[in-house]
């Protein structure tokens, strides 16, 4: 075969560059990614997740919640606002400038400029930073998903589809009650929810001479025949645990936000 020489360099030089752009070059970029600061303080992101939450992240994985589920928040843009912290000594004056000036929806430059007029007038200023998008108006997070969120994921779960909501910043929205709640009956946390109820992670057991304290609280349609009670296993704790430490939430400097 006069050309095979040829074809082997070809497949090589394929197959090599797509490793070269698919494993290669990710792990030159993020391979060595560390701790941020979180901006403005002192404080590190992300910390590592608690024993219980690391374990979840295994019982999130054995249920296929990556199926139905993502993890990252998309972000298209960012607004500015201006806020006064301290009228001076001339408060009547820095009103009357306050009012001829649009201090909200700004971009940074615009923001800089009507900050730098006030604190010419004698006032004091803070400039606040919202990130705008789809995702972040449905609650699902307060900024873009960046590559620190997932410094501590092995493997990184961002899933593909969204047949329930994105679950990033999960944590901060709800406690460990009603994520227990949600997991043994969806529907009775969120009408019409698709999402299958994951009843095996839970035990159904007679009740002793006194109700567990771990006992789901369930609404009548929902509750065990009576004398019964509905505690949970200890996957159902740790799947929980980890829904609790999805917090993506910090301000950073790669994605700056003013809680």
């Amino acid at each position: 075969m006069k050309n095979g020489f040829w074809i082997f360099i070809a497949v090589f030089l394929a197959l090599g560059g797509s490793w070269c752009g698919f494993v290669l070059a990710p792990e030159l970029q993020l391979g060595g990614a560390k701790q941020t600061t979180v901006l403005n303080t002192s404080d590190v992101y992300p910390v590592g997740r608690p024993g219980e939450a690391t374990q979840g992240s295994s019982v999130y994985r054995a249920n296929g919640c990556a199926a139905c589920h993502t993890e990252q928040v998309r972000q298209t843009g960012m607004t500015c606002g201006v806020t006064l912290t301290e009228a001076g000594k001339n408060p009547q004056a820095v009103t009357n400038l306050i009012s001829s000036l649009v201090l909200i929806n700004l971009t940074k430059e615009a923001a800089d400029a009507a900050s730098a007029k006030i604190t010419a007038g004698g006032g004091k200023t803070e400039i606040h930073i919202t990130a705008t998008g789809p995702d972040i108006a449905r609650g699902w997070g307060m900024r873009q998903s960046v590559a620190e969120d997932y410094l501590y994921d092995q493997p990184v779960q961002l899933g593909s589809l969204r047949a329930g909501p994105d679950l990033a910043n999960a944590g901060a929205r709800a406690d460990a009650n009603w994520q227990l709640l949600h997991l043994y009956a969806p529907k009775s946390e969120v009408k019409g929810s698709a999402m299958p109820p994951f009843r095996y992670l839970f035990e159904v057991r007679k009740i002793g001479r006194e109700p567990s304290p771990d006992a789901l609280k369930l609404p009548p349609e929902f509750a065990p025949p009576a004398g019964y009670e509905v505690v949970p296993r200890p996957e159902a704790r740790e799947l929980a645990a980890y829904l609790l430490s999805l917090r993506a939430n910090a301000p950073l400097y790669s994605a700056p936000i003013s809680p």
